[in-house]
């Protein structure tokens, strides 16, 4: 058990788009965090939205001055709004979650429970995940064990950016400086007592999601790329097996010109390898390519995100 019983809880939840189901959002949230005896702040980050979610968001905090907005200047993604919610969040806990209420906030009381027996990380996985298609549910599940298999660091699999987080890793995640952000990576890597609770998800309450399948892509390839190095090291594998093919395929030519004699040899099959090897390498090329964007993202060492208007703090 805690010795001090924690006085404030954080909510940051990022909004982009999502003016239709926000005053539900709002009820649902703030009655579960009436019902519990500490403090409690929301922190809202609206992502460049396109329609009048940020007008909206100054009407519910001048309904309930606990709720706090942040604008940003455009849209800057959803791993820089949840870094920007960490970053003002000053509560003893923090909880990210989803505005658009697949992640039920009635689990935060179980949350709070076991962060009460002493875990500092108390994250929500997923046991069925409503609302999504079949080709979806089947990529992430790839996606996931892809990751945890190939990372340095065991990423929870089937669990999203719902969770509890005690203060002082808030305060490690938040002295992470990298711009590419791969956010569940990150809660991974910092490490700490952490545990999990089970949840069915619930489908979107309004509105589509805003994850196209090419977004969905480039999200899953920077996860696999910021944290691990194996696509780098597999194609030296690549190359010493193509190597060891062609050199016991030389041991073979040289065998059947001594037997045979030397004939004609076929074009098709010269060409063939030729593309094959060519495609070998572009792809090994790619791959390096992607690495050293991240890099150059990195050096530039520009903001991850830039704020327009900051309510309420």
């Amino acid at each position: 058990m805690k010795k001090n019983r924690k006085k404030k809880i954080s909510i940051v939840a990022p909004f982009y788009n999502e003016e239709k189901g926000l005053r539900e959002f709002f009820s649902r949230v703030e009655s579960v965090l009436n019902k519990i005896p500490f403090e409690y702040e929301i922190i809202c980050i609206n992502d460049g939205s396109r329609d009048n979610t940020f007008h909206h968001l100054i009407s519910e905090h001048r309904r309930n001055p606990k709720i706090k907005l942040i604008n940003f200047s455009r849209n800057f993604g959803k791993e820089a709004a949840l870094s920007c919610g960490l970053f003002y969040a000053s509560g003893d806990i923090v909880i990210p979650i989803d505005s658009d209420l697949q992640d039920p906030p009635e689990l935060i009381p179980q949350m709070i429970s076991k962060w009460e027996e002493g875990f500092d990380v108390v994250y929500a996985k997923r046991k069925e995940r409503s609302g999504e298609t079949w080709l979806k549910k089947t990529t992430a599940k790839i996606f996931y064990r892809s990751i945890s298999y190939m990372s340095e660091v065991n990423i929870a699999q089937d669990a999203g950016d719902f969770r509890l987080m005690d203060r002082k890793v808030v305060d490690s995640v938040n002295t992470l400086s990298e711009k590419n952000r791969f956010m569940k990576g990150i809660f991974s890597w910092v490490g700490f007592k952490q545990t999990y609770i089970e949840y069915d998800r619930d489908s979107r309450y309004q509105g589509n999601s805003k994850w196209n399948y090419w977004k969905l892509w480039n999200f899953a390839l920077d996860g696999i790329l910021m944290f691990s190095a194996m696509p780098l090291k597999v194609w030296s594998y690549i190359g010493f097996t193509v190597s060891g093919f062609a050199f016991f395929y030389l041991l073979f030519r040289i065998v059947r010109v001594m037997i045979r004699g030397i004939d004609v040899p076929g074009y098709d099959s010269t060409i063939v390898i030729i593309l094959f090897l060519g495609g070998i390498q572009l792809i090994g090329i790619g791959v390096l390519g992607e690495y050293l964007a991240r890099i150059f993202h990195e050096v530039k060492n520009r903001p991850i995100y830039i704020i327009r208007d900051e309510i309420g703090f």
